[in-house]
């Protein structure tokens, strides 16, 4: 039977394409790059990777990757187009054409960037958008997979997982986390004692320079090589892909989630955990979550210990019945599985989900989140944690997560890549705050939660410089606005120490002019902004 609104939908359909089609083209901003794209891409093709703000797709394409509703509000900036480029050589001729034209151009993989520096900005720009480009080949013979910076670790994960049951990769528990700004921050997960971090396994990469040219390894040379495993990729260029190599897992590994409160000896927990989890068997991986709650009504802390071993839970209970003890950890707490299985039991997925869960590029909607970050070099004595329980509960809501380093990580020198954490750490804190309520006021309440605790922890932490991890992004720990080498020095000693120096030789040598910018990257020597 003839559909009798189907002539009104054609003739909707044929309106708003005109509609938009009319208002593209009295866009110049978007005539422009158009016409540049368009002397070495087809017109049909560059027409169908630019999104202006009169496209109707605008809005959606614009949130479907902000994780931080922070900057999902009306009065964030927003970027003047989204280039969503199908190849590589689209985004070649996104780079040469946006500084032909003059705008700034943001990079975003997974939208994970903590302050929304992939997204946002305070002068007109556009945003490269990269969730196309996320091709995942893996290659058994060699053990090595090829991996599309906008791809998820999510994606990456089943793959190798389809194409092994005993191969696995050293990157985040968080599975929409983008592959691009993931490697090029560094990179961490629950086989960090084992394995290291996610840059100790990159032997390959395909970038695209300020000049627009695609470079491998061998093209780039060893330093840009170098600075783009850990130093922030988007300093210094587009990230299209990274070679990696695979590493080794079991066929049977084991997890384990306890929780304590302040009356079931949790503070002597969290002493000894200060100095056994870095120490341990690299085999296992133990995280301390820290949370106020309440209980009858009560004020209190609490602590919950989550774990991998890469074994089974015979061996586990044996190694904490006698390294831990206090955690009195038997097997009916272990849970025997597969790699793939702890993967999801990480993200939060029930055991037994089926692994294409990982597909999800969309698991949650983005609610308001602050993170901060530092460094444990000295265990804090009990004490100090005594204190702490009561500065937690005074403040109400903000969380915080001790991820233990150690095994692997005290064996790479802290200048073989950018990420300078290595020996002497103990363990890493992530400062955690989330919030439901829109608004100024609601933000300044809940960050201000955050860096009191932090500025709590002072006399606890790393010093000269107070270190933090890059990954982590951080506005408080310094941001430049004429990219000049001394503001850059702020945050870029504490996000890499000593490595800062190399970073800024391989920016000057690279980038002297500073296409690839935000508020803390890598400056040249001498900036010309």
């Amino acid at each position: 039977m003839p559909n009798p609104m189907r002539p009104y939908l054609l003739l909707s359909l044929v309106f708003f394409f005109n509609l938009y089609h009319s208002m593209a083209v009295s866009d110049p901003t978007h005539q422009a790059l158009l016409q540049c794209l368009t002397q070495s891409i087809p017109t049909d093709t560059a027409s169908s990777i630019i999104v202006s703000k009169s496209n109707p797709s605008y809005t959606s394409v614009l949130r479907a990757y902000i994780r931080n509703a922070r900057f999902n509000t009306s009065s964030t900036p927003k970027p003047l187009i989204i280039i969503t480029p199908l190849d590589e050589s689209h985004v070649s001729a996104a780079v040469i054409c946006s500084r032909k034209l003059g705008f700034q151009l943001k990079i975003r993989s997974g939208g994970h960037d903590y302050e929304g520096l992939s997204y946002v900005f305070d002068k007109p720009f556009f945003v490269l958008d990269m969730f196309n480009l996320r091709s995942i080949t893996v290659n058994m013979a060699d053990e090595t997979a090829w991996v599309g910076a906008g791809a998820t670790l999510g994606e990456l994960y089943y793959n190798i997982w389809k194409n092994s049951k005993v191969h696995g990769f050293p990157a985040g528990v968080c599975p929409t986390v983008g592959v691009g700004g993931h490697l090029s921050g560094a990179g961490y997960g629950t086989l960090i004692r084992k394995y290291g971090l996610s840059v100790d396994h990159v032997v390959d990469a395909k970038l695209v320079d300020v000049k627009g040219k695609i470079l491998d390894r061998k093209a780039m040379g060893e330093d840009l090589f170098w600075a783009i495993r850990g130093g922030g990729a988007a300093s210094f260029g587009v990230v299209l892909s990274y070679k990696i190599k695979l590493v080794p897992v079991p066929e049977t590994v084991t997890v384990f989630r306890i929780e304590r409160l302040l009356t079931e000896n949790a503070t002597d927990i969290t002493f000894k955990w200060q100095t056994i989890a870095p120490t341990t068997d690299e085999n296992l991986f133990m995280r301390m979550l820290l949370q106020p709650v309440t209980r009858n009504k009560k004020k209190t802390a609490r602590i919950t210990v989550i774990a991998l071993y890469l074994g089974d839970s015979d061996s586990l209970v044996s190694l904490l019945q006698k390294d831990f003890p206090e955690l009195s950890i038997g097997k009916s707490n272990c849970n025997e599985t597969t790699w793939i299985d702890s993967v999801l039991w990480w993200a939060n997925f029930d055991l037994g989900t089926p692994p294409t869960a990982l597909l999800d590029r969309d698991l949650n909607d983005a609610g308001f989140l602050k993170r901060k970050s530092d460094y444990v070099q000295t265990p804090i004595p009990k004490s100090g944690l005594e204190s702490l329980w009561q500065k937690m509960i005074e403040l109400g809501k903000v969380g915080m997560v001790f991820n233990a380093y150690g095994g692997r990580m005290d064996q790479i020198k802290p200048d073989e890549t950018p990420f300078p954490h290595r020996a002497g750490n103990l363990y890493k804190i992530q400062y955690s705050v989330n919030w439901d309520e829109p608004g100024n006021e609601a933000d300044k309440n809940f960050t201000t939660q955050a860096k009191l605790l932090h500025d709590f922890m002072t006399p606890f932490v790393s010093k000269n410089p107070r270190s933090a991890y890059f990954n982590y992004r951080d506005i408080d720990v310094g941001s430049t606005k004429k990219w000049s080498y001394e503001e850059g020095k702020v945050y870029g000693e504490s996000y890499f120490n000593g490595n800062y120096e190399r970073l800024v030789d391989v920016k000057t040598a690279v980038d002297p002019n500073n296409f690839f910018r935000n508020e803390q990257s890598i400056p040249p020597r001498s900036s010309k902004i």
